[in-house]
């Protein structure tokens, strides 16, 4: 007969990761170490560093997503933080077994565009967003051209953003509640699924009413 049952085994054993963590901080006068524990209940939550004047650290996951036509696919998940750019040709591979074909142009920020990107874009004839590499143009319509292109790609781009801030507000995206690691993805994977869902409630409707008023109209004119 034991004299801890399951869940207090699990705890004991993430107490005893958690000091030993701590005592070679504390011995090699350092503040960070890999895979630190910062929770006894969800011990598989890592400190992420934001730099948001806000939060300049978060805790939880952290998600990459991408957004075709309004639809939000989870491009990668996970609870380490991770740079963003490595996501983007694993992303565009997934588009094409979607899609049978590689998207046209990709709007991403600063992160994406290292020289492993771009030259991957350029073997795939994909415009990725931002500014050329090298020296600006000398030509003015060229840099007026390019700096239009610029703007109108940084609208999209904060469309994109702002798919994070509906999923926070409306979906509960900012405030999952589960403890366990496979819970909380399948929570932040359900949240997606209907922010998709909704989306495309929206898009039938649209086409509903629209249906529906030019019908009206046709009425109309044959009354008269």
């Amino acid at each position: 007969m034991t004299l801890l049952n399951r869940r207090q085994y699990r705890n004991l054993f993430v107490v005893q990761e958690l000091y030993r963590q701590q005592l070679e901080m504390h011995q090699e006068k350092k503040h960070s170490i890999p895979d630190r524990i910062v929770s006894l209940h969800m011990p598989f939550v890592r400190p992420i560093v934001r730099g948001k004047k806000e939060a300049s650290v978060e805790f939880g996951a952290k998600l990459a997503v991408g957004i075709v036509d309004g639809f939000t696919f989870m491009e990668k998940l996970s609870f380490d933080a991770f740079n963003e750019g490595i996501t983007l040709q694993d992303s565009a591979e997934r588009f094409k077994e979607r899609h049978g074909h590689y998207p046209s142009v990709i709007y991403a920020d600063k992160i994406y565009r290292n020289r492993d990107n771009l030259q991957f874009c350029k073997m795939h004839n994909i415009r990725l967003s931002g500014p050329p590499l090298g020296r600006p143009s000398k030509d003015p319509k060229v840099l007026k051209a390019q700096r239009k292109q610029e703007r109108e790609d940084t609208k999209i781009r904060n469309g994109v953003e702002g798919k994070f801030g509906e999923g926070k507000r409306f979906y509960g995206l900012g405030l999952v509640m589960t403890r366990l690691e496979e819970s909380c993805e399948t929570v932040i994977a359900m949240q997606l699924l209907v922010m998709n869902l909704e989306r495309k409630l929206r898009i039938l409707l649209t086409h509903f009413f629209r249906r529906l008023f030019s019908l009206e109209i046709r009425f109309c004119v044959a009354d008269i």
